[in-house]
């Protein structure tokens, strides 16, 4: 069998070529070879195995009990049905929520109905009756007009529908996650489903091929399939969930080449993504889309090892072994990390942190299995329902991840990634007390781009202070033409300088230059000329530096003045009770965090402005309010701004 996939040359698939022994024939036909059976497929034990879903069996119990309990509430309770009005919204006013969020309910509920019909298998009719609501579950799911989230449908730009378009399903996010779930549904109870109702498993397999295979094999012009070079976490997160579907659902005995098929192209879409993640492993939508891209990734390759029996293993990948260490080198403490482009500065802690120990233990990374790790709370579950139904299956049938003790996150002394050029340095490794100083270059034309070249971040004991607002509730607009209307992402909300009237504009030729790095025992910096992210400014050179002996951070600018009579100024936005003191404000930080001071020099005119917040994702991380400082540096041509423990009013705890 010759396939598209023959032809692929990334990285991954060197690996692959050569683990798979491919000859002239190709790697798809190598591949026929090596799939294990589809009731094999999957790296989880249907529900036949009592040993694991028994009353008595291995599955966490913890997470079991907890999702019994919500499934029992659910019963008795209507179904959440989205609405069409719900999906034609997104036209009126940009809202996605409404549809998006009631979708989101109906496949937990139907997750949770899942596992108490294996944990009861045993039982004939409490067992019976969760089948059912298994049935009705998966039977809505089939029904619903399109698996596609609104938001990403081409219904309305193609034919100007504002509702999806049946005869032309959009292979989205959305339609990956609904046949990931009912894959995952099929295998742990497809036997047991069908035995009762008859011909539910044919139906499955039907809206799998007719929204999935045929979308993913017919048209081959998705744009997140990375053809033009621009690869982004869309990529592993659809493909991973059509290898899954692949896997199990095609198990015909006459479906076998096609089922080689498609899993190699979904091999070959991945591995577009693997050959572009940079040697360092960084992810320039940063930590909070590590989870849905590189982690995704990994998660996919991992099934694929289970399903060739171990022949097919990425762990050598050098880029996938350094991604491994992305979420604990951007980490700030407890639930805080450095957030970049839309990702938020703390992130919901129901996270797969199975699959990041997982990964790590594959690739002998054990200070990423340690950061895993100190998520692993005793007596809570080994994973939720609200991770995503495979994800949840995975966790609590991990019998390491299960039993994994409570470890201290690593937090390394200083972090470069040349790729996304951060850096990220803190006074001490190993404890996040005291001052944490991140400071990026780049260029404004990443992935979920903001404007903010040359912005940094400075967190005290761990706690954002001087902080990147991440983004608010995602709309329409927020990858439409307005989306630098949205004041999340320019760069005036910052913080950088805005060089005689202008701000930043994006795009990947706004860039920063000139970039040095230093890192030292007493002190670590990244300096970096930040003017060619301004259309027409004149020269702005930034240093910021952490002085570990000093205990301090400075920001130092030099730049050369603006003609015109339009202010330049240096702006930071703060988190927390923000006062002026002096020549400059003392912050109270969020958590309990010690306060710090930040100084400039005297005759600077400082305006504090509050930006008042209502936006949920936003007020979940930051609370209310956050205040921008801007100081007036008009008439000048270099200022250095310093930050440091407050120790007038907060007791020095080393």
């Amino acid at each position: 069998m010759t396939t598209a996939t023959d032809t692929f040359r990334g990285e991954l698939a060197a690996v692959y070529h050569r683990q798979a022994g491919a000859d002239a024939g190709g790697f798809g036909s190598a591949l026929a070879a090596l799939l294990v059976a589809p009731p094999d497929a999957l790296p989880v034990p249907s529900a036949a195995d009592r040993d694991v879903w028994g009353p008595q069996g291995t599955a966490d119990p913890v997470a079991v009990a907890d999702i019994l309990q919500r499934a029992e509430a659910d019963r008795g309770r209507p179904w959440p049905v989205p609405l069409a009005t719900a999906a034609a919204r997104l036209h009126d006013d940009g809202d996605r929520e409404g549809w998006e969020s009631v979708v989101f309910a109906r496949q937990r509920r139907l997750s949770r109905a899942a596992v108490a019909a294996a944990h009861y298998a045993d039982d004939e009719d409490a067992g019976g009756r969760w089948l059912g609501e298994v049935l009705d579950g998966v039977w809505l799911i089939c029904e619903q007009s399109s698996w596609c989230w609104p938001a990403h449908d081409d219904a309305f730009a193609r034919r100007g529908s504002v509702l999806p378009t049946v005869t032309a399903p959009y292979l989205d996010l959305g339609a990956g996650e609904v046949v990931s779930l009912l894959t995952w549904i099929d295998h742990l109870l497809g036997d047991r489903l069908d035995a009762r109702y008859p011909g539910i498993r044919a139906r499955i397999r039907h809206e799998a091929r007719v929204r999935i295979f045929e979308p993913f094999t017919e048209r081959r012009d998705w744009k997140w399939l990375g053809l033009d070079g621009d690869v982004h976490n869309w990529n592993p997160w659809i493909h991973g969930n059509v290898l899954v579907a692949a896997l199990r659902l095609l198990d015909d005995p006459a479906d076998a080449d096609e089922r080689a098929r498609i899993v190699a192209l979904a091999v070959e879409g991945i591995d577009r993504y693997v050959s572009a993640l940079p040697a360092d492993g960084a992810i320039d939508e940063g930590y909070a889309y590590w989870w849905n891209g590189a982690c995704r990734t990994l998660e996919a390759l991992d099934v694929l090892r289970h399903a060739t029996g171990g022949v097919l293993d990425a762990s050598g990948i050098t880029a996938l072994r350094e991604t491994v260490a992305f979420p604990h080198r951007m980490h700030l403490s407890g639930d805080w990390y450095l957030n970049l482009a839309d990702g938020q500065a703390r992130v919901s802690a129901i996270q797969p942190w199975h699959a990041l120990h997982r990964a790590a233990r594959a690739m002998g990374d054990r200070d990423a299995a340690a950061h895993a790790a100190s998520h692993r709370i005793a007596g809570s579950p080994a994973a939720t329902e609200h991770e995503g139904f495979g994800r949840l299956l995975r966790g609590i049938t991990d019998p390491v991840w299960r039993s994994a003790a409570q470890t201290a996150s690593p937090f390394p002394r200083e972090v470069w990634l040349p790729s996304t050029q951060v850096l990220l340095a803190r006074e001490e490794s190993g404890t996040a007390a005291g001052l944490t100083m991140a400071v990026k270059g780049g260029h404004n034309g990443e992935h979920h781009n903001h404007n903010d070249i040359g912005s940094f971040v400075v967190a005290s004991d761990g706690v954002p202070v001087i902080v990147d607002a991440g983004r608010p509730t995602y709309t329409l607009q927020t990858f439409g033409p307005d989306r630098y209307d949205i004041w999340t992402m320019q760069s005036g909300w910052h913080n950088v300088p805005v060089i005689g009237g202008l701000e930043q504009s994006p795009g990947a030729e706004f860039a920063a230059s000139d970039v040095k790095v230093s890192v030292a025992d007493d002190e670590a910096s990244l300096a970096l000329e930040l003017s060619g992210a301004y259309p027409g400014a004149d020269a702005w050179h930034r240093r910021v530096r952490l002085d570990r002996r000093a205990r301090r951070v400075s920001i130092e600018d030099l730049w050369t003045p603006s003609e015109g009579d339009q202010p330049t100024q240096v702006r930071m936005l703060l988190a927390g009770e923000v006062r002026q003191a002096g020549e400059g404000v003392v912050v109270t930080p969020l958590d309990g965090a010690r306060p710090v001071r930040l100084s400039w020099p005297e005759g600077i005119t400082a305006t504090l402005v509050v930006r008042e917040l209502d936006d949920p994702v936003l007020t979940s991380v930051w609370g209310t309010r956050l205040t921008r400082v801007d100081l007036d540096v008009t008439s000048r041509d270099r200022v250095t701004v310093t930050v440091e423990l407050d120790q007038t009013n907060a007791e020095d705890a080393r």
